[in-house]
């Protein structure tokens, strides 16, 4: 099965013509604490293991989106129109040509996003879970989130966490045609929990996440070792916010980072991703750990760090980093 093949099994009863005569839909970013990072099959976005995330709360993207009468999409990012040869109308063009199902050839799509694009703030993640999202809306698909998920995972892996607020598992799953490959919401809360963005860069990247984790899948030689580590992260991860313990919940989350960005390095040729001030930002974490203040880190595919800490820290954690952008992930949200 290809991606519009699932496309068109997924909305095979919904739907064809629009209903609206827009869709819009908010999508928020989502931060991974157990990676992925590995796919059985590149066409469906399908991981080798599940992954686990939390929300950015008010981060994110929201798209709106409308039929467009000209022969090519409209694509406009943060209020500015984007080049149709540039790599991102590119593969937000070639995700709408999934849906020719339906009766609608163009579109006209408005994103805004409130987090820099491309830097490893996943930014596709909750890019394309919005235009998903705003499709349904548009077209007044009547689906259940986890089929929602489902279509932003092909058109980003993490897109299929970014359909919630709070803890988000993807699982993995083992059908080969990725039904069973979906986002499912915990339902724990954690008032208490914080995460602090510490942006050291808001340039994209140079090697993209999708080129990054091909390549390290193919040649590192310690790839073999992650899916283990993985399954194993997964699980004590999922015990800590079940008993709130957050020592162990940051510190599996920082090795896990720490050990993703291992394997990078061991790829041929070595990605790093990691600037001077990624490297610091690491060192006054530690140092603040050794000075009694328990705070960690996680690392995406990008520079930038996230500081995971509890409220009751949040003075001594803005003493050593006081640009950090704070997020109460459960602040004024449930789970759904």
């Amino acid at each position: 099965m290809n991606r519009a093949e699932a496309v068109s099994y997924l909305l095979r009863d919904q739907p064809k013509d629009p209903k609206r005569d827009e869709g819009v839909y908010f999508a928020p970013a989502n931060i991974a604490l157990c990676k992925y990072w590995g796919k059985r099959n590149s066409e469906l976005n399908l991981p080798y293991n599940s992954s686990l995330s939390i929300s950015l709360q008010q981060y994110g993207a929201k798209t709106m989106i409308r039929p467009h009468a000209d022969r090519f999409n409209r694509i406009r990012l943060n209020g500015q129109v984007v080049d149709n040869e540039t790599s991102f109308a590119q593969k937000i063009t070639a995700y709408l040509a999934l849906f020719n199902m339906c009766s609608v050839t163009n579109y006209s799509v408005d994103t805004e996003i409130n987090i820099p694009v491309g830097a490893g703030l996943a930014s596709s993640a909750c890019g394309f879970a919005a235009l998903a999202g705003a499709l349904g809306r548009l077209y007044d698909w009547e689906l259940p989130k986890s089929t929602l998920s489902i279509l932003g995972r092909l058109g980003s892996g993490s897109a299929s966490r970014s359909f919630w607020h709070g803890f988000v598992e993807w699982q993995a799953g083992e059908s080969a045609d990725g039904m069973d490959s979906f986002g499912i919401p915990l339902t724990h809360l954690w008032p208490e929990l914080r995460i602090g963005l510490l942006i050291f860069n808001t340039l994209a990247k140079p090697v993209s996440s999708r080129e990054a984790m091909a390549l390290t899948v193919a040649t590192s030689p310690f790839y073999s070792l992650w899916p283990a580590k993985q399954n194993a992260d997964l699980v004590r991860i999922k015990e800590a916010i079940a008993t709130h313990n957050f020592n162990q919940l940051a510190e599996t989350a920082e090795h896990n980072a720490l050990t993703m960005h291992a394997l990078m390095l061991t790829a041929t040729p070595p990605i790093l991703y990691s600037l001077p001030e990624t490297l610091q930002g690491m060192k006054e974490v530690w140092h603040c750990r050794q000075r009694g203040v328990p705070v960690y880190f996680t690392q995406d595919a990008g520079p930038n760090l996230k500081l995971l800490f509890l409220a009751k820290d949040l003075p001594a954690v803005l003493a050593s980093f006081p640009s950090l952008q704070v997020i109460a992930p459960f602040e004024g949200r449930d789970v759904a």
